[in-house]
């Protein structure tokens, strides 16, 4: 009787053994997923031809810590919306920019925007928020952002300028289609 009480008290300590290392592993990968690193897929063509609609990127968060969001890096945001999507688009502004569409342009501090990850030929119209010839500084706390597609995105251009409180973490992959996979 005594062995056969020592071996279910060895397998009850080894279940609960394993069931703590696979609760430890589960948080673990929860506080990682919530602080450091997240997947996300991409939904409508705002950011073509950057990254296209079911793309699968990845973020990273550590910079949101820091508040280290740099002009020209893409993020994901929530758009603030009832249904709280999240929105992907590219950092245009910092704060204590000065923006300004004329042309079909994008002026920064009053030098038109290189901007070679736009199709030739894409022209960026102004929306209800920042429209053309309007000059805006951006915001202590908030950047302004806008899709690649500038024809199709609801960008700052209609939403204003995106809080840092908003932002979810800023694209460093691509990861699928395997064929585009991209670092950023």
């Amino acid at each position: 009787m005594e062995k056969n009480q020592k071996k279910s008290k060895g397998r009850a300590a080894e279940i609960r053994d394993y069931a703590i290392s696979i609760g430890i592993a589960i948080a673990i990968a929860f506080l990682f997923r919530s602080y450091v690193f997240a997947r996300a897929n991409v939904d409508g063509p705002s950011m073509m031809s950057t990254l296209k609609d079911k793309d699968v990127i990845f973020v990273e968060k550590l910079s949101l810590y820091s508040k280290s969001i740099k002009r020209g890096e893409i993020v994901t945001f929530d758009s603030g919306n009832p249904t709280h999507d999240t929105y992907v688009k590219r950092v245009i502004g910092i704060a204590g920019d000065n923006l300004e569409i004329k042309d079909g342009n994008v002026y920064r501090n009053g030098e038109k925007l290189k901007e070679s990850y736009l199709n030739p030929g894409m022209k960026t119209l102004g929306g209800s928020f920042l429209g053309v010839n309007k000059k805006y500084k951006v915001p202590e706390g908030y950047i302004f952002v806008m899709g690649d597609n500038r024809t199709v995105s609801l960008d700052s251009r209609y939403l204003g300028p995106i809080s840092l409180k908003a932002l979810n973490g800023h694209v460093i992959l691509r990861a699928y289609p395997f064929n585009t996979m991209k670092i950023f």
